[in-house]
């Protein structure tokens, strides 16, 4: 009996430390993205970075800088600082900043509008059921559980592989001809629900959008990816490009797999560089298209911490710092923004980075970093 209470103790306390990982164009001047000397970083940030690539045997750290509209990206490994590539990453729950930011390019166009029941979009569900909003869907408070869709023992696998480094296959299996039923599974109230962080539910208005457009949510996305952002080096899925993840026993874990029909594609299956997310930043930072601030509203509570927009994490105490955290099989990444400073930085890695050297701990220290300079300025 002492074993089995000791086990299930055990197994909560994993729990709560994978759901705190869960809730974490133009004429500007562009630098040389080689191994970047004039850009330099402090002690304490450079000795944070070599702690987190301790033991990593394959790590590829990147750890990208935005400042006075000027990006700096520096890639480390064991040995330290080494010569800029561009590697491209999985970005995880990123992507529901993506999805947020498309959203409102749709409400800005007056195309959706966030108090719509996702029953206006997504069609032939039970007329009798409540259905929740647009808004609920993107700010985690429409009621759905953290593991849905997954069952509850596909959950306690999936967390206990990430708790002990990486887990190499996507958990996420369910394709668009099961989202009517899995919609209609889960009986909902109408009501706003506490924050509740939700893959499933936050990746409904993404398929909404692909009705809307008539081209599906991959399609659209792809496009609003590659025209309206002008990313080239960014895109959903995984391609040969990708660089592989790996374990904390250094076992390589190649890359999540997801199919265009896969319903939680909006909310994680962006692949992206460094120089790609900055840039993505710097148009948020800048407001560059008229829709984007839409995004930036804080529309509801979060955790104690946070507030939320749409896909994006506001800090409780200042609004304009914006933040999502990323991960996927074997991959962590960590975007943070202070609008009020015009600074960003992002971290990805092919490692999970949790506990003591996390993705967030190392992206707030590199965000304070740049705040510093900028006040010194």
């Amino acid at each position: 009996m002492k074993k089995t209470k000791g086990l299930i103790y055990f197994l909560i306390v994993l729990i709560v430390l994978f759901m705190v990982g869960c809730n974490r164009s133009s004429n500007f001047v562009e630098t040389s993205f080689e191994k970047n000397n004039e850009f330099g970083l402090n002690s304490e940030l450079l000795n944070l970075i070599n702690k987190t690539c301790k033991n990593k045997e394959h790590i590829k750290l990147t750890v990208g800088f935005l400042i006075d509209d000027n990006i700096y990206v520096k890639v480390f490994d064991t040995n330290g600082e080494i010569d800029f590539e561009n590697y491209i990453y999985e970005i995880g729950s990123i992507t529901k900043t993506f999805t947020g930011s498309i959203l409102a390019k749709y409400i800005f166009e007056e195309k959706i509008l966030l108090n719509d029941g996702i029953q206006k979009y997504i069609t032939e569900l039970n007329e009798n059921n409540y259905y929740p909003t647009i808004l609920q869907l993107m700010t985690h408070t429409a009621g759905y559980s953290q593991i849905y869709p997954l069952s509850r023992l596909e959950y306690i696998k999936t967390f206990m592989e990430f708790a002990f480094g990486g887990r190499r296959l996507n958990p996420f299996h369910h394709n668009l001809n099961d989202m009517n039923n899995l919609i209609e599974s889960v009986n909902l109230k109408d009501k706003d629900y506490n924050y509740k962080y939700s893959n499933f539910g936050i990746s409904l208005p993404g398929h909404a959008i692909g009705i809307i457009s008539g081209k599906g949510y991959w399609e659209t996305k792809t496009e609003f990816i590659k025209n309206e952002l002008e990313l080239q080096n960014t895109y959903l899925g995984i391609s040969e490009q990708n660089i592989n993840g790996f374990n904390n026993k250094n076992e390589n874990c190649g890359n999540w797999l997801w199919n265009n029909d896969n319903i939680i594609a909006p909310a994680g299956a962006i692949s992206s560089t460094a120089h790609d997310i900055l840039t993505y930043a710097r148009m948020h930072i800048n407001d560059e298209k008229p829709y984007l601030s839409i995004s930036h509203q804080n529309y509801s509570k979060g955790s104690k911490n946070f507030d939320m927009g749409l896909g994006w994490m506001l800090k409780r105490e200042n609004n304009n710092i914006l933040f999502h955290a990323g991960g996927t099989g074997c991959f962590s990444s960590f975007l943070a923004i202070d609008k009020e400073k015009k600074v960003a930085t992002i971290i990805l890695s092919n490692y999970r980075l949790l506990g003591r050297y996390s993705d967030e701990r190392l992206a707030f220290s590199a965000l304070e970093y740049l705040q510093d300079i900028k006040i010194v300025k």
